[in-house]
């Protein structure tokens, strides 16, 4: 496996397994990577020939009360993990790489972005789109992959590979969960023992109102409701921050014919938990 730090090099890198007619696979990540990541390396490698990944901390993505010094940071850790997920570059930069005082171009996201996290996060996409920008640039992939429990971020980038043209595929990866259902999450050693024992009620509670949306055909205003009240009523030490459903991926409070998103987001004392399910008429 390859480590590279420099934009040049990358490029380099990538025109010359294109050169060879190879398919670049590519999982962006923020480092401190976890078996999320790890099943996104999994897809690539099954299904592209060169696969990168990227860690690299994006301080335009964080907000005014969002640490950017203090996020967790384990270079050492993130090598091995790559490397043992048999990936082929570890693509490692600075922020000097990636950002110079230079740029005269600032991105805005206009969609997508006033309903579910984002409402809380103002500016959040605006930094995750810039820098997907440039990264998609230097990698030049044919294939990125995403996880779905951050599936408003998917939708954003959808939005962005639709807008500017990219010839990329977006390849969502479900999201990966615990025996009981939980989705796993490195914020979920914050949850005390008895919230821990509370919290698969979440996702039971998501798959219950995916079952009644599709047998009862309810609005999506009713569903909403009742799945909200079901979810509250399950729930003893956790706080529902939002439940929504939406379609997706424009995520718009519109009746469709196509996907929708089921989302909710529940507060405990010391972790605010998301997750999501993709609700699709094909399904079976």
């Amino acid at each position: 496996m390859k480590v590279i730090k420099n934009a040049q090099e990358i490029q380099r890198f990538v025109l010359e397994q294109k050169a060879k007619g190879h398919k670049i696979g590519f999982v962006p990540t923020m480092g401190f990577l976890h078996e999320g990541h790890l099943s996104l390396m999994r897809e690539a490698k099954r299904t592209t020939d060169i696969n990168v990944v990227s860690v690299f901390v994006n301080p335009a993505q964080f907000g005014p009360n969002e640490d950017f010094e203090t996020y967790p940071r384990d270079f050492e850790h993130d090598k091995q993990l790559v490397e043992a997920a048999g990936m082929d570059v570890l693509f490692y930069p600075s922020v000097e790489e990636i950002y110079s005082d230079q740029d005269l171009i600032q991105m805005t996201v206009t969609k997508r972005t006033n309903v579910l996290c984002g409402t809380s996060r103002p500016g959040h996409f605006d930094g995750v789109v810039t820098v997907l920008t440039k990264l998609f640039h230097l990698v030049q992939p044919s294939v990125a992959y995403f996880g779905m429990k951050d599936a408003q971020q998917v939708a954003v980038v959808q939005g962005l590979i639709d807008t500017l043209k990219f010839p990329i595929r977006i390849q969502r990866v479900q999201t990966v969960r615990e025996s009981d259902g939980l989705a796993k999450s490195s914020r979920n050693v914050r949850l005390s023992t008895d919230e821990r024992q509370e919290a698969p009620v979440i996702y039971q509670t998501l798959q219950w109102g995916r079952d009644l949306m599709k047998q009862e055909g309810l609005s999506m205003s009713e569903a909403e409701k009742r799945v909200r009240e079901k979810l509250e009523a399950s729930l003893k030490l956790g706080k529902v921050d939002y439940l929504t459903i939406l379609s997706y991926p424009e995520l718009e409070p519109k009746e469709t014919s196509g996907e929708k998103i089921l989302a909710t987001a529940v507060f405990y004392k010391n972790v605010r938990l998301i997750d999501n399910i993709i609700i699709s008429h094909q399904e079976d």
